[in-house]
C-alpha cells in the first residue's frame, strides 16, 4: 500500500497485490479505479472528473450516504460522505492475491451541522480476483435515524447500445424520469436515458457487453438503480464529456426508497456488493 497525493495535495491510496490493483481517494473513501491482471477495466472513471476536495470524483464508486438522491431533502443530493475525508484504519494482506483496506468516518460538528446524528461509518474494500465493497453504519446515537444509501458503481461497458443487465426481469420498480411504478418485462438494455429503481431484488444480476462479463452480488439490500443520462443530460452534467454516457451504466447496490433501514441506537447495519468478472 502506499498513499499518494496529485499536485494539488488529493490523497488517495494505491493497493497492488499478485492478481489484482486499485486506486482509493481517501475523500469520500472513493474507489476510482480497479484492475485484475489480464482484464479490462472494470469501472469507469471520466476522463474530465475533478480530483478536487470537496468535488465529487465523477466515476468509479461514489458512495451515496446517508441519503440516495433526494430521499432526504434537507441533505445535498446523494447524502454528504462523498466529499468528506475519510480516515485510514487498516490494511492487511489476508493472502498474496487478496488485500483488506478499512476507511471510517465518524461525526464531528460539520457532519452535525448538515446532520444532527452520531455516527460511524466504514467502508471497507477487498480487493482479489473480485471487488467487495462493504458500507457499515453504526448509529452512536441515542435517538433513532433513518438511512438510505447506495454504491453508485460506474461499470466500464464497449458502448451503451451493446449492453444487456439479466436478473431484474419481473421486478417492479419506480422509473424516476416519469415519476410511475411499473414492471420489468424483459432483459434491460438501453437505447435513450434511462433512470429506475427496482425493488424486491433477490439475486446476483449479470451485466454483459463486447468489453465484461460481471456478476454484481449484494447483501443488505434489495434495491438496484440503473442509470444513464444519455444524449441531452450528459451535456448538462459536469466532469463528463458530451459524449461520455455512450461509455457506462450504472448499477447500484442500494437502499433507495421503500428499502430504508431504521438504525435505533446503538444498531448497525452493513451494504455489501461483490462484484467479479464472469
Amino acid at each position: 500500500m502506499e498513499i499518494k497525493k496529485l499536485s494539488n495535495g488529493f490523497e488517495y491510496i494505491e493497493v497492488v497485490n499478485d492478481i489484482a490493483s486499485a486506486k482509493i481517494a481517501l475523500q469520500g473513501a472513493h474507489i476510482f479505479e480497479y484492475k485484475v491482471k489480464g482484464k479490462e477495466e472494470l469501472l469507469w472513471l471520466s476522463s474530465e472528473s475533478n480530483f478536487e476536495y470537496s468535488k465529487a470524483i465523477r466515476g468509479g464508486i461514489p458512495i451515496c450516504w446517508p441519503s440516495f438522491g433526494m430521499n432526504n431533502p434537507e441533505l445535498p443530493q446523494h447524502g454528504f460522505a462523498r466529499t468528506f475525508i475519510f480516515s485510514f484504519v487498516s490494511l492487511r494482506e489476508l493472502d498474496a492475491q487478496t488485500t483488506e483496506l478499512i476507511l471510517k468516518l465518524e461525526d464531528d460538528a460539520q457532519t452535525r451541522s448538515l446532520w444532527n446524528h452520531k455516527f460511524s461509518l466504514e467502508l471497507v474494500f477487498r480487493i482479489a480476483d473480485t471487488l467487495e465493497i462493504e458500507l457499515k453504519t453504526i448509529n452512536k446515537d441515542k435517538k433513532s435515524f433513518v438511512l438510505t444509501q447506495a454504491l453508485h458503481t460506474y461499470f466500464s461497458v464497449s458502448s451503451i447500445e451493446d449492453v444487456k443487465i439479466f436478473g431484474l426481469e419481473d421486478k417492479p420498480y419506480y422509473n424516476a424520469l416519469l415519476d410511475v411504478q411499473e414492471r420489468q418485462n424483459s432483459t434491460i438494455e438501453i437505447h435513450e436515458e434511462f433512470d429506475n429503481v427496482y425493488q424486491e431484488v433477490d439475486k446476483p444480476l449479470l451485466l454483459q457487453d463486447k468489453k465484461n462479463k460481471v456478476t454484481i452480488k449484494a447483501k443488505g439490500s434489495s434495491s438496484v438503480v440503473v442509470w444513464n443520462p444519455w444524449i441531452e443530460k450528459c451535456k448538462r452534467m459536469s466532469g463528463m464529456k458530451e459524449d461520455a454516457y455512450k461509455e457506462f451504466v450504472c448499477i447500484e447496490s442500494a437502499n433507495a426508497f421503500d428499502d430504508f433501514k431504521i438504525l435505533e441506537g446503538g444498531e448497525s447495519c452493513s451494504l455489501k456488493a461483490t462484484l467479479a468478472f464472469s
